[in-house]
C-alpha cells in the first residue's frame, strides 16, 4: 500500500562510484581523510583509527567527514586503495623483461606492506579500489612476455604475491617478538 522502500543503491556502490562532495574550496578530501588515517594507524595501530581521532588530526568536526566517508568500510576501503597507491610502478620500472618488472612489483609491494605493518590483517576483506586495480594490471602487463601460459601467468602472479605477503607477515612477526622481548 503506502510502504515506502529505502533505496540501497547508493550505500551498495563503492565509494569510488560517489562523487567527491561539492564546495566552493574543499577544506578536505577523501584522499586526505585516508591519509590522516594511515598516519594514526602508523603511529598507534588500526584499532586507533576512528573518525573522532582523524577529525581531530585534520582539525575538522567529526560530523564533516560523514560528508566524505560514509562508514566505517569505506573508510578500510580508501585506506587499503592508498596503500595500493604505494605499489604502483612507473612504465620505466615495467620496461626490461617480465622478470624484472616481477622483481620491481615484488619490491614496491614488500615496501608499502612494511611501511603499514598492520595493515595485511587490518585490512582483509577490503573493497578492491582502483589502485588494487591498477596493481592487478600492472602484474599481468608484467608478465605477458612470459613464455608460459594464461594460467601459468596468473599462478606465478599469485605465486610472487603470496611470497611477498608472507615475507612481510614474517618480518612484522619478528619485529613484534623484538618489541616484546621474545
Amino acid at each position: 500500500m503506502g510502504v515506502k522502500r529505502k533505496d540501497f543503491s547508493r550505500r551498495a556502490a563503492p565509494i569510488w562510484a560517489h562523487p567527491e562532495p561539492g564546495s566552493r574550496r574543499p577544506r578536505l578530501s577523501r584522499e586526505l581523510i585516508a591519509q590522516a588515517a594511515l598516519a594514526i594507524a602508523d603511529r598507534e595501530g588500526f584499532e586507533a583509527v576512528s573518525m573522532r581521532r582523524i577529525a581531530e588530526n585534520l582539525g575538522a568536526a567529526t560530523m564533516t567527514l560523514y560528508h566524505y566517508v560514509r562508514t566505517k568500510d569505506d573508510l578500510v576501503a580508501l585506506m587499503d586503495d592508498t596503500i595500493m597507491a604505494e605499489a604502483l610502478l612507473t612504465p620505466e620500472e615495467l620496461a626490461g623483461g617480465w622478470r624484472v618488472a616481477l622483481g620491481h612489483i615484488a619490491r614496491k609491494s614488500r615496501d608499502a606492506f612494511l611501511r603499514h605493518p598492520w595493515a595485511l590483517l587490518a585490512l582483509r576483506g577490503a573493497r578492491h579500489g582502483p589502485n588494487s586495480m591498477r596493481h592487478a594490471e600492472q602484474s599481468m602487463a608484467a608478465v605477458e612476455d612470459a613464455p608460459i601460459s594464461d594460467d601459468a601467468r596468473a599462478m606465478l602472479i599469485g605465486v610472487v604475491d603470496d611470497f611477498v605477503l608472507g615475507h612481510v607477515l614474517r618480518r612484522n612477526a619478528s619485529r613484534a617478538d623484538e618489541a616484546t622481548g621474545r
